[in-house]
């Protein structure tokens, strides 16, 4: 079991722009990954116990209360823990940086005098590899192969049961810091990094970045809150996004549904550059557009729906064993054999992105779009195939409605940028228009479902899926459309389970391939929302909207899915899918944009 049995959603999340943290709601560092998102981890307790490695510090008396808060729109954590005798402040947070990722732990005393005791178990190369630590360059040196970390404090330490330890009393008005940094094992150190200015450097950072999102919409602290959630997902050397901060968080406890999530996800990041560029974030836009443009260079033939954050291909997919996996969830899994798959719909989340950043003034330049011309024309041939679908379906390829509705978006989007933006490739318009036409001709023939009056989940099936909710948020049919309408009805009496929605059931339809069940999705639910407004039925959807606000933890966090009967959320966390889906429907709902797909 995972240290302290925490619960997901009792997870902090702390990030420099280029990895992150996990930190339990009692001070503990459970998950690291240094020093990328995708890097092997060196805190690994989440997935498995105590002795695969953690950061915690802790009273010598009894906690009687904890209570925690970011500071204003920051990632800077500030956890406070109160015993008879005293209180502190523990502040965690990684300075945005250059080569060296800092995680940094300042113990503030608020009242009394508090005995504190630090627990720091270094375990590299997920949780397996004890290192070789020694006193150097004015730290604690722990090394093992390729990864060197150097912790950094006034407070004496010593080695006890291959564990660091230190204890220290901290008074009211006192603040102890601690330095954890990492540095290439064939490398010395970097210098000594002063804690208090980091800290100030850090809130500076934030501070301006949030500074830059001016909407004074109801639910602006939310959408905030899940805009820095976005942003701290962000790999900033590259501009990639990765999905999640980590892997193997289950979709069922004690269930086979674990993934890793620490990659780049086309669809995904497509999705997440709409929600930055509507929320004036045009740099990470920007950024992300260029990354597209690098990572999918190439043969389109050869185009992934998945790739590593500097757009890496090779995600090849291993279990580690040793690892119990949280909550005896197993397998845990590194990599993500999904990133082999033909996803038909990324053609279509990519042409959208593109096409709404060329009418915010992100102009393609002649070469990029010869490469979406390139991309279009490999569609071209390719569109009538079945594939594994936006789900990554390992049960086998099929002609799933959604992935179709999604090709159509990718040829429509191509004859606007063409119309609209005066793109270079008149020659191609005619053509993409009659394939356009085409391919809607077939979603609405084969896609629906005449006795269920409905659109189902592939060519010839009577399954609900709610990725079809997006269809009229594609604007690839009008909310108005009775089919429309029919299949939003079929999805609340079919897949609606404790008011939250279902991706499809998996137990029954075995289209996936995988044993056992999935909690509720939270982005579905959130799209639910948004067709509810669209419907009309506004009192509906604020309802469900609110709800899922409610789902939340107490910093605003949210992971992939939710398990009502339990009451706990699932999946991997912070999940950028659930988090761009908020930051989209708050504005359906609050009427500042009509789709977050088109205009």
């Amino acid at each position: 079991m995972t240290t302290g049995g925490t619960k997901i959603e009792d997870y902090a999340f702390l990030s420099d722009t280029q990895t992150g943290a996990l930190v339990s709601r009692d001070g503990c560092v459970d998950w690291l990954c240094l020093p990328r998102f995708d890097s092997p981890a060196c805190f690994a307790s989440l997935l498995g116990e105590k002795k695969n490695g953690h950061w915690r510090f802790f009273p010598e008396e009894k906690i009687e209360n904890t209570r925690r808060r970011y500071r204003d729109d920051t990632l800077i954590l500030e956890t406070e823990i109160e015993t008879k005798s005293g209180a502190v402040r523990l502040i965690d947070f990684m300075p945005p940086r250059g080569e060296n990722p800092d995680i940094i732990r300042i113990v503030e005393g608020l009242r009394g005098k508090m005995s504190m005791h630090m627990e720091l178990i270094i375990r590299f190369d997920y949780g397996q590899i004890v290192p070789w630590v020694r006193q150097r360059h004015g730290g604690l040196e722990a090394v093992a192969g390729p990864d060197g970390l150097i912790l950094r404090t006034p407070i004496e330490t010593y080695g006890k049961d291959l564990t660091t330890v230190a204890e220290f009393a901290v008074a009211k008005g006192e603040r102890v810091p601690f330095v954890l940094t990492w540095f290439a094992s064939h490398e010395d150190p970097p210098r000594k990094v002063n804690a208090e200015h980091a800290l100030r450097d850090t809130e500076k950072y934030w501070r301006a970045w949030s500074s830059q999102f001016q909407s004074k919409g109801e639910w602006r602290d939310a959408v905030m809150r899940s805009l820095i959630t976005l942003k701290g997902l962000t790999y900033a050397p590259t501009g990639g996004l990765v999905a999640a901060l980590t892997t193997s968080l289950p979709e069922e406890i004690g269930g086979v549904r674990n993934w890793d999530y620490r990659f780049c996800w086309l669809r995904d990041a497509a999705l997440i550059l709409l929600a930055l560029l509507r929320s004036g974030y045009r740099e990470e836009a920007k950024s992300w557009r260029q990354w597209l443009l690098r990572a999918i260079a190439g043969s389109p033939a050869q185009m992934q729906a998945i790739y590593g954050v500097r757009g890496e291909r090779r995600l090849e997919e291993f279990e580690i064993p040793w690892l119990s996996g949280y909550e005896n969830s197993q397998p845990v899994r590194v990599g993500n054999a999904a990133s082999n798959q033909f996803q038909l719909d990324v053609y279509g989340e990519i042409l959208a992105a593109i096409w709404q950043a060329d009418r915010a003034g992100l102009k393609l330049e002649d070469p990029d779009w010869a490469l979406m011309v390139q991309l279009m024309k490999f569609l071209e041939s390719n569109w009538q195939k079945p594939d594994e679908g936006m789900w990554e379906v390992r049960g086998g390829r099929k002609h799933f409605t959604h992935s179709k509705m999604m090709a159509w978006v990718a040829f429509d989007r191509a004859v606007k940028l063409v119309e609209e933006c005066g793109c270079a490739a008149d020659e191609h318009c005619d053509r993409w228009q009659r394939i356009r036409d085409q391919v809607h001709a077939e979603v609405c023939e084969r896609g629906y479902n005449v006795e269920k009056k409905a659109f189902t989940q592939y060519f010839g099936s009577d399954a609900m899926d709610a990725s079809l909710l997006l269809m009229p948020l594609t604007g690839f049919l009008p909310i108005t459309d009775e089919r429309v309408r029919g299949t939003i009805e079929a999805i609340e009496r079919e897949l609606v389970q404790d008011g939250l929605v279902l991706r499809y059931r998996p137990q029954e339809e075995k289209v996936d391939g995988l044993p056992g069940r999935e909690g509720v999705f939270l982005p579905c639910s959130f799209w639910l929302a948004d067709c509810l407004h669209l419907l009309g039925r506004k009192k509906e959807a604020r309802e469900l909207f609110e709800r899922l606000l409610n789902l939340r933890n107490d910093l605003g966090l949210l992971s992939e899915e939710y398990d009502p009967r339990e009451e706990r959320q699932l999946g991997n966390f912070p999940q950028a899918f659930s988090h761009v889906a908020l930051v989209s429907a708050a504005a359906i709902l609050g009427n500042e944009i009509f789709r977050p797909w088109s205009d």
